[in-house]
């Protein structure tokens, strides 16, 4: 009973704190292309170039993935095969992209703001943009589908050069940090989009569908997109300003065009004639009701005969309200003498 008691309390407050009126971040800075930002850019935009040389020329960095191809890792460690083949999972565009979609459009609408929805599509379409170019303009075929043992294998139709799994887990769980409230929650989520793109990586190379060359230059491809990012920025806020102003003049269109609720039909008034003095004498009299009628204690009926109101003899205002009586007579005469009767 206590457990359950403390689980509803729990879930009490958590729906308390979502029935709040969601209000729009005005504490959250946007980040700028700063001056490190920008030696960061150059950097990895500098290791990207170098790697693709460096396969281009088929230098040590080729016989290094061969090395590793017929080390064939998956028969090293074949216990942790069943795991890892979960886990790539995290660096697949279609999954990775509805669960980061999901969180970030729970935030949009509570926060009253469709940046986080537009930067994750701002980064997604880079990343196809730049990384698809990549792999379409170079095309090296994988380990499994290699044809000369030594060979950089440019040229051949391949598509994976870059690694899209690594280059998509860094885009999508870094996007989380880039959106971060906190300086400390950006720190700790890049660290973990880190960790995890450069898992996803070693991954693919473990299960042999890529080189490890092709995990750096995913990685380094990612990283590129994360750090460009606010240079888009103020083309996300004006698409944002678009988007907001063609839903207010849908909804407008959409007042004008939405007929009137019905208004309900009242009676029309009617009109009071005053009243006549025929008719006010041929109305029935009305006895004034007392304020305080109800405190005043009930009336007994006299034991003689009592007539009932309908039966009364109407009378007009401007008279008096009491009934006739027959053997009374008014003020002023004299009563005749009763004659007397002997006994």
């Amino acid at each position: 009973m206590r457990t359950e008691r403390n689980l509803t309390r729990s879930l009490d407050r958590v729906f308390a704190r979502l029935d709040r009126e969601p209000e729009r971040p005005a504490h959250i800075d946007v980040p700028r292309m700063s001056r490190h930002r920008v030696v960061l850019f150059t950097a990895t935009l500098a290791f990207y170039l170098a790697i693709v040389w460096a396969v281009v020329i088929t230098s040590w960095l080729v016989r290094l993935d061969w090395q590793v191809m017929f080390f064939r890792p998956y028969q090293q460690w074949p216990q942790i095969h069943a795991f890892l083949d979960y886990y790539v999972v995290l660096g697949q565009r279609g999954p990775t992209a509805v669960m980061v979609a999901a969180w970030l459009g729970w935030r949009s609408w509570r926060q009253h703001t469709l940046r986080p929805l537009l930067t994750l599509a701002t980064s997604l379409l880079l990343l196809n943009i730049t990384v698809g170019a990549a792999k379409l303009g170079m095309g090296r075929l994988g380990p499994h589908y290699a044809t000369v043992i030594g060979s950089n294998e440019m040229g051949a139709g391949g598509d994976i050069f870059p690694s899209g799994h690594t280059a998509n887990a860094v885009v999508t769980w870094g996007i989380l940090a880039y959106l971060a409230s906190t300086p400390r929650a950006r720190r700790w989520l890049s660290a973990l989009s880190a960790i995890t793109s450069l898992g996803v990586g070693l991954t693919t190379v473990y299960l042999g569908t890529h080189w490890l060359s092709d995990v750096l230059l995913g990685w380094a491809a990612g990283l590129l997109i994360m750090l460009a990012l606010p240079w888009f920025e103020p083309l996300i806020a004006r698409a944002e300003t678009a988007l907001f102003d063609l839903r207010d003049r849908w909804r407008a269109r959409r007042g004008r065009t939405v007929p009137a609720p019905a208004v309900p039909v009242t009676p029309a008034p009617v009109l009071l004639k005053p009243r006549t003095a025929a008719a006010e004498q041929s109305a029935p009299a009305r006895e004034p009701v007392s304020s305080v009628r109800g405190s005043r204690a009930p009336a007994h009926r006299a034991p003689s005969p009592h007539t009932a109101r309908s039966e009364r003899t109407p009378v007009t205002p401007v008279g008096s309200r009491r009934p006739p009586h027959a053997d009374r007579l008014p003020r002023g005469t004299s009563q005749p003498a009763r004659p007397l009767t002997g006994g």
